[in-house]
């Protein structure tokens, strides 16, 4: 079993080459659970939220792209609950990109535990600016890295 302190995470598609997709394995915490015996709905947001820093604050680095370490906010976040989650089996979450802004981008998320779908959601996610208050532009380096997941081809421009 990996050690919560070591996510596995990788990019190879896991469904169809056609559209590819980040993958990462979270470990689920025996404090992830609740009285029910089951991960916290809570929690699978903050699981949502490791497995993208491991994708964008980790991996985009190791591909070159540092901006993504800079600070972000999440503008929407959506969860489909779609069967609980245990303690003891490792959680996989895939991403892609669904949307391509100039100001934000559309995380999709698919995670499994065995051969059940557990959860789907997305998020917006928005580069922001500290010093000026608001969203920034996405610089080109970080458009190109998003595109080698964007399910289809698809940039539009709104934020």
């Amino acid at each position: 079993m990996t050690s919560p302190s070591q996510p596995i995470c990788g990019s190879p598609p896991i469904h169809d080459a056609a559209a590819p997709s980040f993958q990462c394995v979270i470990p689920i915490r025996w404090s992830d659970q609740d009285v029910n015996g089951h991960v916290n709905n809570a929690r699978v947001v903050t699981l949502m939220e490791e497995a993208r820093i491991r994708w964008l604050n980790e991996h985009a680095v190791v591909e070159g792209v540092e901006n993504f370490t800079a600070p972000k906010v999440i503008a929407s976040l959506n969860v489909e609950y779609l069967k609980p989650i245990v303690h003891g089996l490792e959680l996989t979450v895939e991403m892609a990109i669904s949307r391509i802004g100039f100001r934000s981008f559309t995380i999709s998320y698919t995670a499994s535990q065995g051969s059940h779908t557990v959860f789907q959601g997305s998020t917006v996610v928005v580069p922001f600016d500290s010093n000026a208050g608001k969203a920034r532009l996405l610089a080109p380096s970080e458009t190109n890295y998003l595109n080698k997941y964007l399910t289809s081809p698809h940039m539009d421009d709104r934020s």
